[in-house]
């Protein structure tokens, strides 16, 4: 991620606003997802959109605790379940990479799929600056300008897209029920692609340099730190492959753990040690981050604290990176669907039927059934595989 100013604190109800600070973009998700319901293409042609993002301007992220006050009542959901529910084939949750390419992919194969877009509409791509991974665009692109296009080739094959949020899932029934906001669904075939969450601090300093300078994601942003020092926060897997992988590009990396032990695999704590040996990696043990210190420009280092004596040191880098794990948004299919820490377990292999879940007919795709690979392009091959896959399904009801 790049560097950019901080935002001024978003309000819910508002679709894009400019910040104090001209050059940046702040989108806001919208309060009200009722009026944003998308029943056919003229409505889709007057609906808001998520507008092309030039290379100047970028997105901050915002934590879905701002849509607490958007909390339906029981009463409200009851009278939302009363109503008759709206039936489809094929309906695909998430507006990911994944969710969108499932899109193209069933709409060319006549599905009529409905999209429902969720909150967090465009994924964790809406929260990136420069994407310089994506197969094709050699010059990189903006994350918001990139969910954009994926947007517009699915709505050019007529995918009809639902601006809602699906609360409750009852999927021990046939057809299969999903209750938003806004409205009920039923569908015979469903590809969840509902992704998953970085886990952040909390600290205020953490969001007000959110892509100024901390990450949630070396893999995807640590090209941006080439020669330069950095921070990895965090004592397990995700931390210390996140280290490793920096070790290789950045001048310098900082571990900051608050234990003095990791719960890493031992194999891969080995390779740390061997990198700290090497002075590619400098542990800082027995400590957090307190504070995120930077300026206009981004991230300029750090403060730690000490849990021995609360003594508080700063320590000057470019860029921090928060990998203390990812959570699937996978609550409300808990108790339904076969996972394992959250994700959604899928068949996998290579005999077909790859993304089908322990529910005939669900199938998931993107970050919600892969904790390991977490990218863009692996989240759109699933979203191809699940649409072929649901194609195949409904071709044994005889609904294709």
């Amino acid at each position: 991620m790049d560097a950019r100013p901080a935002a001024t604190t978003l309000h819910p109800g508002t679709n894009c606003r400019a910040g104090r600070h001209p050059d940046r973009i702040v989108f806001d998700i919208p309060s009200r997802v009722a009026a944003n319901r998308i029943e056919n293409s003229a409505a889709r042609a007057r609906a808001p959109r998520m507008p092309p993002v030039s290379a100047k301007f970028s997105l901050r992220f915002q934590p879905p605790c701002i849509l607490a006050d958007q909390a339906f009542s029981l009463r409200q959901k009851d009278s939302i379940m009363d109503k008759p529910a709206q039936h489809h084939r094929l309906i695909i949750l998430g507006s990911g990479p994944a969710g969108y390419t499932a899109a193209v992919y069933a709409a060319r194969a006549n599905l009529n799929p409905v999209l429902i877009a969720g909150l967090a509409q465009g994924g964790q791509l809406m929260t990136t600056t420069d994407v310089d991974n994506w197969p094709a665009d050699a010059m990189g692109v903006q994350g918001p300008e990139l969910m954009e296009r994926f947007q517009q080739h699915a709505e050019r094959f007529n995918t009809q897209i639902i601006s809602d949020h699906i609360h409750t899932a009852r999927l021990q029934q046939k057809p299969f029920l999903l209750v938003g906001d806004a409205g009920s669904y039923t569908c015979d075939a469903l590809i969840i692609a509902t992704g998953a969450s970085a886990q952040y601090l909390g600290l205020p300093s953490e969001q007000d340099f959110m892509g100024r300078g901390v990450s949630g994601c070396a893999t995807c942003d640590g090209f941006f730190y080439r020669g330069q020092d950095v921070a990895v926060v965090g004592g397990g897997n995700t931390a210390v492959e996140e280290a490793l992988y920096l070790s290789n590009i950045a001048k310098h990396v900082t571990l900051v753990h608050r234990r003095d032990t990791f719960r890493a695999e031992r194999i891969m704590v080995d390779h740390l040690m061997k990198r700290v040996q090497e002075g590619r990696i400098t542990l800082q043990l027995n400590s957090t981050l307190d504070e995120v210190l930077g300026d206009a420009s981004g991230v300029t280092g750090m403060r730690v604290k000490l849990a021995q004596n609360g003594e508080k040191k700063d320590i000057p880098l470019s860029g921090v990176f928060i990998a203390i794990g990812h959570k699937p948004n996978t609550d409300i299919f808990a108790g339904q669907l076969e996972m394992i820490n959250g994700y959604i377990q899928t068949h996998g292999g290579s005999q077909g039927n790859a993304t089908a879940t322990s529910i005939s007919g669900v199938f998931a795709a993107g970050d919600v059934q892969d904790r390991i690979y977490r990218q863009a392009v692996t989240s759109a091959a699933t979203g191809c595989m699940a649409a072929l896959d649901a194609d195949k399904y409904l071709a044994t009801l005889g609904k294709v």
